[in-house]
């Protein structure tokens, strides 16, 4: 995929990796607006192509007090919003068939959970919206094994398809990143690497996600020097007090310094 098929995203000729940025859920509209509006302003500053990320629904939580959302009509209107504010598509998460077309009418890209990437109905509802159509590698799949995910997509006649690595299961409670992965997916499409849910601790006892955001660059640098096509990243102003995966976010004050790192590995890698 060429992200230039992208709608309104920016900088496609800077030579950058590209971004898919924002909170883990649209918590409301002030939050999501405040983060839009620092996210764009250092990725035009830094000319990263940028797309901003929201989920309208959680509906892979924990327990079943978690917060899963303010209404998908109200999150969606709100993620359209901030295209139409800053100029910059969107990507949310779908959960169900209805999700597909609902989602498609507000956002640029469906993102498909890495628990439901291999749910064919799901993965083909997405394709059929013409919209493009980020996979999730399940946590639980080999990198070689994401061909056939992509492949539904293009059996659709819709070729706009990327997939996102997030880590895979090491023991019960903690996540790996196999790099040789990313290589591997770039044969099958463009290939972007979620540093934050890589570094992600589920199945805690207390029924809340742990995380490992000190190790944020560590990932984030690897994945560039590797060559990975884009970096995925959930930040908020507030993480402590994040209605989702706070335990695992970048604060949002950190992204610009990552950012300037991470340009500059990119730069370094492109001269050979």
């Amino acid at each position: 995929m060429n992200i230039q098929h992208i709608p309104q995203i920016k900088h496609t000729d800077s030579g950058n990796f590209f971004v898919l940025a924002g909170p883990c859920a649209i918590e409301g509209e002030e939050m999501a607006l405040r983060i839009a509006e620092r996210l764009v302003g250092i990725t035009d500053k830094l000319q990263i192509p940028y797309v901003f990320k929201g989920s309208f629904k959680k509906a892979n939580r924990s327990r079943i007090d978690s917060f899963s959302g303010i209404g998908d009509e109200k999150a969606l209107k709100i993620l359209q919003k901030v295209s139409e504010t800053f100029g910059v598509p969107t990507v949310t998460d779908i959960h169900t068939n209805e999700d597909a077309a609902m989602a498609a009418a507000y956002v640029d890209v469906l993102q498909i959970p890495a628990f439901l990437v291999r749910q064919t109905d799901l993965v083909v509802a997405a394709a059929k919206t013409g919209k493009v159509v980020n996979l999730k590698k399940g946590q639980f799949m080999s990198p070689e094994s994401m061909k056939h995910a992509v492949q539904k997509v293009l059996d659709c006649q819709n070729e706009n398809v990327m997939v996102t690595d997030r880590g895979t299961m090491f023991g019960y409670q903690d996540m790996i990143v196999d790099y040789r992965g990313i290589p591997t997916m770039q044969q099958y499409a463009t290939t972007v690497l979620d540093v934050t849910h890589s570094l992600q601790q589920p199945n805690q006892t207390a029924g809340v996600t742990g995380g490992r955001p000190d190790m944020i660059e560590t990932v984030a640098k690897a994945g560039i020097a590797v060559g990975v096509d884009g970096i995925f990243i959930e930040t908020h102003f507030d993480p402590a007090n994040a209605k989702s995966d706070g335990a695992n976010m970048l604060h949002l004050d950190y992204f610009e310094a990552l950012m300037t790192k991470l340009v500059a590995i990119r730069q370094t890698i492109n001269q050979f």
